[in-house]
């Protein structure tokens, strides 16, 4: 389900995120799904709870997720078309075409690249 890349430069609870987030995305988890407790993500991931519990509070933050005290964490019925991560998912991608540009990346590669990353599908990959 979720992967974590201890290498990575990204922070482990924005990779929780992302991921819950294209789980989610891809259909593979449905709106008012339940998603596993905090304690048990940390547990399975081996990581600290915290890690977990920050990640789990910016998807509530950004409506992604709802809770409901004693029953759990569920995924939003309006998640997918959730304003508040595209337009963040907006600005980083305005960010990061800045610095490509200002770095010399030709309009024509950022297209082939935006191409083959569409059709991947798997952000993982």
């Amino acid at each position: 389900m979720i992967i974590i890349d201890l290498r990575s430069r990204t922070p482990i609870f924005e990779q929780i995120k992302e991921q819950i987030i294209n789980l989610i995305n891809i259909g593979e988890l449905k709106p008012d799904d339940k998603l596993p407790s905090i304690r048990q993500l940390a547990s399975d991931l081996d990581l600290n709870v915290n890690t977990v519990k920050r990640a789990f509070q910016e998807l509530e933050s950004e409506r992604v997720t709802y809770s409901i005290p004693g029953k759990g964490i569920f995924v939003s019925p309006d998640a997918v078309a959730n304003k508040i991560v595209q337009e963040g998912a907006e600005k980083e991608l305005t960010r990061i075409l800045a610095s490509s540009k200002a770095k010399g990346v030709s309009l024509d590669r950022v297209i082939q690249l935006a191409k083959d990353i569409y059709e991947k599908r798997d952000i993982n990959d």
